[in-house]
């Protein structure tokens, strides 16, 4: 059974009845393939109306989707031989980072994501895929490695923003993330990042500073969440702000994949599946993994000094203004 966001509940009705009816059948001497197929044909033109003209707070949704592939489902469908390194050499390791290496088709790689988690269980061990300092210093630890032995890096955001506890403020929550961001530009080697779900805030930028950045199509990237955005424009608690508060906050923000492209702060979007990522993970992992191997053929290509000034200039021309006459 899928799990169906508020505004998928028609195709929910739909596709409930398409299971109860192959359960009806199975083992039973009954006809009812037509049927059957009717009933998914208008399923499928009802999800694809849906889908043509859903909002950037549903978008914002189905990026939180908890069927979504997370970092551990892409490396599982696109890496081979993954070893996975754990702990930042100062303090602790924090299960809300994915950090290794891996065989990308034949290239070694660096790949660093955050992870949310599944079950209940494994969500509160992740911390919901908000990273504390350790979780940045060693994705930096990694990236450092995968520099001194001139392997790309790819990483995978996906976080509602950096764990703001007392514990994470104490240890230098905004220093671990100020940092990466400062090596990140001067790393002499290639770098990916490819936005799988929710980036969110400083949590995100921290592992962002790429020389391709590249959107899941319903993937969102934001300096704040739509809730925290609501709470600030509207006065109130998050828990009082209601869903047309959040509907306005999310399009004011600017934090889907179309957007992002118009402004030039992404590079590419990467189609899913109808319905999501959700709906066909390996759809989805194959469509990543040939953009994937067309960015890394080029900027692998680039002398050090070019890839840097490049990054350099990429992101100092986020934001430009011209004056007209």
């Amino acid at each position: 059974m899928h799990y169906y966001l508020d505004f998928e509940k028609p195709v929910a009705e739909l596709e409930n009845k398409i299971e109860e009816l192959k359960r009806l059948a199975d083992g039973k001497d009954m006809n009812i393939t037509s049927e059957i197929k009717k009933l998914s044909k208008k399923a499928q033109d009802l999800r694809a109306d849906i889908f043509s003209k859903i909002t950037p707070w549903q978008k914002t949704l189905i990026a939180r989707h908890p069927e979504r592939p997370y970092t551990l489902d892409y490396i599982r469908l696109l890496m081979e031989d993954f070893i996975e390194l754990h702990g930042d050499r100062r303090f602790a390791d924090d299960p809300s980072i994915v950090c290794g290496f891996a065989k990308f088709q034949d290239t070694s790689v660096a790949v660093i994501g955050h992870q949310k988690g599944r079950s209940t269980k494994e969500r509160i061990e992740r911390n919901f895929g908000q990273p504390h300092p350790e979780g940045y210093r060693k994705a930096l630890r990694i990236m450092k490695l995968a520099e001194r032995f001139s392997m790309p890096i790819l990483t995978f955001i996906d976080t509602p923003g950096a764990y703001p506890g007392i514990g994470a403020e104490e240890r230098g929550q905004a220093e671990a993330i100020a940092f990466n961001l400062h090596e990140m530009f001067e790393l002499r080697t290639p770098i990916i990042a490819v936005v799988i779900g929710e980036g969110g805030s400083g949590g995100a930028l921290a592992l962002s500073v790429g020389d391709r950045i590249l959107m899941l199509e319903h993937s969102v990237y934001s300096v704040i969440s739509p809730e925290g955005c609501a709470a600030i424009l509207w006065k109130k608690n998050e828990t009082s702000v209601g869903q047309s508060e959040y509907e306005k906050a999310a399009a004011a923000l600017k934090m889907t994949p179309d957007d992002l492209k118009g402004f030039g702060i992404i590079d590419e979007i990467i189609q899913e599946p109808l319905g999501g990522a959700h709906r066909d993970t390996d759809a989805t992992g194959g469509a990543l993994g040939n953009r994937l191997r067309y960015h890394l053929d080029e900027l692998m290509g680039m002398a050090h000094d070019e890839l840097i000034e490049a990054r350099y200039n990429k992101f100092r021309l986020i934001g430009a203004l011209e004056e007209k006459a």
